[in-house]
């Protein structure tokens, strides 16, 4: 009988449980460091206008190869690795409005639905993050590339899948806003993540991961930049 006292008592609070950590407040602190670092670096070296902006988490901020990637193309790197989307939301006014970029290009998500993040709450999160960068230029073209599916975090496939169609539904009624899908072809052909693209960790890319990102990235940073 207490044996089922629990059961129900946990399936009364689950939802409950995972409305709290969907609810949670972002603490954006932990980040200052790293922005204020960022910060120092355009004093002494100001970035050029008129850049393509990469910002998001880590998957951003290790890909090494990014000046050299997109010929012709100036980038600026602002990946701070752990962080979310509300996070480049959040610090946008120091690490985006200054550069005036030409486009932005954003990575993040699994961060957010690691530490307990809805689907939905990744879409109006990144809608957010929309509405922002348009605050400061209205027509800044921007492109969300998919949540990545890694081996680490392969039992939050079903969770991606889900963001990610938010996502793409989502980023299709915005003008000027795009949903590049690095996720299908990082799928095996069993419909699961595939170790190739990855260091040992299963979560962070090898350079094979991030020649595959190059080459869904390149077609729309052309049309774009055109």
């Amino acid at each position: 009988m207490k044996t089922l006292r629990n059961l129900l008592l946990f399936l009364l609070l689950s939802p409950l449980l995972a409305m709290a950590r969907d609810n949670r407040e972002n603490d954006h602190a932990q980040w200052n460091a790293e922005i204020a670092a960022f910060q120092a670096g355009d004093q002494a070296h100001p970035p050029a206008a008129g850049a393509v902006l990469f910002i998001g988490s880590s998957s951003i901020r290790k890909w090494a190869s990014l000046a050299t990637d997109f010929p012709g193309v100036r980038t600026i790197n602002r990946g701070f690795g752990g962080s979310e989307i509300d996070d480049a939301t959040f610090f946008a006014d120091r690490i985006v409005r200054p550069y005036h970029p030409r486009a932005i290009v954003i990575y993040a998500g699994d961060n957010d639905l690691q530490d307990g993040d809805s689907p939905t709450h990744v879409r109006d999160d990144f809608a957010a993050f929309v509405r922002k960068m348009r605050s400061f230029d209205p027509g800044v073209p921007i492109a969300f590339i998919a949540i990545k599916p890694s081996v680490a975090r392969q039992g939050l496939l079903p969770k991606i899948r889900e963001a990610n169609a938010l996502v793409r539904t989502y980023a299709a009624t915005q003008p000027g806003v795009a949903y590049l899908d690095v996720f299908t072809p990082m799928l095996g052909k069993d419909g699961q993540p595939q170790s190739p693209w990855f260091i040992a960790d299963g979560l962070h890319m090898n350079r094979r991961g991030y020649a595959l990102w190059v080459e869904l990235v390149k077609p729309w940073l052309d049309a774009t930049l055109r």
